[in-house]
């Protein structure tokens, strides 16, 4: 039975598949410590699961508007005018099943077979994939540690075309957690206020999870002229931990938003009415429940950076946002080449090798960049310390 070229011309995410390596092996009752996943380690806030409760209670277990309850809608209007400066209506905004989805049907909307997305690299594994399955073509940007995992202007505007699309920008950044600066923004959208023809993605799942304590902001507050041509894409599963509730949402021009809905109204239908319920509460609670997490994020930040810079072979830099390390591990790497105790110079034989002694990273080249490797500090800091022990053992 032939698949189709579709399905073919795409990976399983790496990151899924490292998790489940990895708890596999654990089944098996091998000790390892797992820091594939994207995951906060914090309980669901318990008003919004009391929420929950009370929806199921309630009876609210039917269909929804596809794109979403008009009170999570609003709550969503009111989250971006509060938090962000930015004014939509609600035929302006679309609720899907996690952020993942609301990207794949922006991409899916929006892109013809040939088109470019510009995507620089480090990326989150799925941009290029999600890419593909809309028959586009990825342009990637490597943008390594030297510049600090950032796209520059002359980069950007080097790499657009007249078949250049859409560009995305992820800021807190997953794998690296950079954070692009006012002035960095600005500059970029320099760029594309000279090329109207591309469209500009803005996804800030991560924009709450701030190590640096600076003021988010993204690239519409940055240049304020792109709105009629931007979408910012968003979601509760990393500010509310609630990653397994399924809940991401965006916001745009309207006519792309009407897209997005007809193309989830042929997929999932309406995300989980529950969900929605936790989504709204969550949204317009008191967000104070954020602080408690990234304030141990912050120190596990700090613990993990410095502890990376004292191993032999490693460079890490300090990240803005998110809740991962993403070493530069090439002098590591062709070290233990060097010394056989890795059979080839790459991201992944040392991902394998690092599994061996008991830790589950992510490689670099998963994200688009050889020779560096992923690590979540989003566990508990005994966890960290006995993997960043193992790590610097193996490498030692």
């Amino acid at each position: 039975m032939e698949l189709s070229q579709r399905v073919q011309a795409i990976k399983e995410s790496p990151t899924l598949a490292v998790t489940a390596r990895a708890a596999k092996l654990k089944a098996e009752g091998k000790d390892i410590i797992g820091l594939g996943a994207g995951e906060p380690d914090f309980d669901t806030p318990q008003h919004i699961k009391d929420a929950a409760k009370k929806a199921i209670d309630d009876g609210f277990t039917k269909y929804t508007p596809v794109g979403g309850i008009p009170s999570l809608k609003n709550a969503v209007i009111a989250k971006f005018k509060r938090d962000n400066g930015f004014d939509y209506n609600n035929r302006e905004v679309i609720v899907g099943v996690g952020g993942k989805q609301t990207i794949f049907n922006l991409v899916l909307a929006v892109i013809n077979p040939g088109d470019e997305v510009i995507i620089p690299a480090p990326y989150w594994v799925s941009y290029a994939d999600i890419t593909l399955v809309a028959e586009g073509k990825p342009v990637i940007v490597d943008c390594g540690i030297e510049q600090g995992f950032k796209i520059t202007p002359a980069q950007l505007a080097a790499a657009i075309t007249p078949r250049t699309k859409l560009f995305m920008i992820n800021s807190p950044s997953n794998p690296t957690g950079a954070v692009y600066t006012r002035s960095e923004l600005q500059a970029l959208g320099e760029v594309l206020m000279k090329n109207p023809h591309v469209l500009v993605a803005t996804d800030d799942m991560y924009e709450h999870v701030n190590l640096s304590g600076e003021k988010f902001v993204n690239i519409l507050n940055a240049t304020p002229e792109l709105k009629d041509r931007c979408i910012v894409l968003n979601g509760v599963s990393k500010a509310y931990s609630m990653t397994g509730w399924r809940i991401g949402y965006a916001a745009g021009p309207e006519k792309i938003i009407k897209a997005m809905e007809i193309l989830q109204s042929q997929s999932t239908s309406n995300p989980t009415s529950i969900s929605q319920v936790a989504a709204q509460t969550a949204l317009d609670g008191d967000q104070e429940c954020i602080t408690p997490m990234v304030k141990a994020f912050r120190e596990r930040h700090e613990f993990v950076v410095r502890r990376f810079n004292e191993m032999p072979g490693l460079k890490c830099l300090q990240a803005g946002g998110a809740f991962y390390a993403f070493p530069d591990a090439r002098a590591a790497i062709a070290s233990l080449h060097q010394r056989g105790l890795i059979k080839e110079a790459t991201d992944m034989a040392l991902s394998e090798y690092l599994l061996e002694k008991g830790v589950a990273v992510v490689p670099g080249s998963a994200f688009g960049a050889e020779g560096y490797f992923r690590i979540s500090f989003a566990t508990s800091m005994s966890n960290l310390e006995n993997a960043l022990n193992r790590i610097q053992q193996a490498l030692s």
